[in-house]
């Protein structure tokens, strides 16, 4: 299920047999407007969905509730989600990303900053529970940051 969102979802007509590009220019004039990240979850509990795997792709300039004093609207709606869906988990992959999240990593939630072909990779890994929760210290320990010569 694909939800496209701006201030709220948006039908979408996209086609399971269209090309890639057909699917990707359908998106692209929806034109935006907003990122209201909670939306999409909002509608999965309003019709009761059951899902165990949320993911989210966001341009980073998600509603932060800038005047929050507790969690996001998005966390509000996932807490929702989970008591139907206990086993759930939710990815969310900023392409740009910044300081600032819609939902705090956890057990059950994984943030990826950026975009590459091995985000396929992560997210089989985290939704299968293989993921181990220092999974980026581990990534980070095994980049060589040596000068050559040295």
């Amino acid at each position: 299920m694909v939800l496209p969102f701006e201030h709220s979802v948006v039908q979408c007509g996209l086609g399971a047999d269209d090309s890639v590009m057909s699917n990707a220019a359908r998106l692209a004039a929806i034109g935006g407007g907003g990122t209201n990240c909670s939306a999409p979850l909002l509608r999965m509990n309003s019709k009761k969905e059951l899902a165990d795997l949320v993911i989210y792709v966001s341009d980073n300039e998600s509603w932060i509730d800038a005047k929050r004093s507790g969690a996001t609207a998005t966390m509000g709606q996932w807490n929702v989600f989970k008591q139907r869906n206990p086993q759930a988990k939710l990815v969310c992959i900023d392409i740009a990303p910044h300081a600032t999240t819609q939902a705090m990593e956890r057990e059950d939630i994984l943030n990826i900053g950026g975009f590459s072909d091995d985000v396929f990779k992560i997210i089989a890994a985290f939704a299968a529970g293989r993921l181990d929760p220092a999974h980026w210290v581990g990534e980070i320990a095994a980049v060589d940051i040596a000068a050559p010569g040295c």
